[in-house]
C-alpha cells in the first residue's frame, strides 16, 4: 500500500518576493478559469504566490479569497504534473463562491494549461 500523501504547504514554497510576481506576470504563461487566474512558470520545485486586489473586496473578503485558493492549491498539489512556479489571481467573482466552485475553477485551469495529471477512470 502506497503511503498517504502529504498535503502540507510550507512557507518556503511561497512565493514572497515581488520581483518574482513580476516575472511571472511578464514572462509566464496565462489561463483564466472563473473566480481566478493562472500564471505559471516552469521551475525547479513547485511554489506558490496569491493575488487579491483591492477591487476584490474588503480585507476580510481578500482574506477569504486567500484561504480559499490556498487551500485548494494544497489539496491538489500533488495533482500538478511537472514543478512551476504559479500565481493565481482572484477575480471579483470570487467574492460570492464557495470552496467547491473554486476548486472546479482551479482544476479546470490546471487541465487547460496541460499540468494536470490524468486521473485514471474506475473500471
Amino acid at each position: 500500500m502506497n503511503p498517504p500523501l502529504r498535503l502540507q504547504f510550507s512557507r518556503r514554497r511561497r512565493i514572497s518576493r515581488s520581483s518574482d510576481f513580476a516575472r511571472l506576470k511578464e514572462e509566464g504563461r496565462r489561463e483564466i478559469s472563473g473566480t481566478l487566474i493562472l500564471n505559471w512558470l516552469p521551475s525547479k520545485e513547485l511554489r506558490l504566490g496569491v493575488v487579491t486586489s483591492r477591487k476584490v473586496g474588503s480585507a476580510v473578503v481578500r482574506s477569504r479569497a486567500r484561504r480559499l485558493m490556498r487551500e485548494v492549491f494544497r489539496q491538489h498539489q500533488h495533482e500538478v504534473t511537472e514543478p512551476v512556479s504559479m500565481v493565481l489571481v482572484a477575480r471579483k467573482s470570487i467574492t460570492e463562491t464557495t470552496l467547491e466552485t473554486v476548486r472546479r475553477d482551479y482544476l479546470r485551469a490546471l487541465s487547460r494549461a496541460k499540468l494536470r495529471k490524468s486521473i485514471p477512470s474506475a473500471p
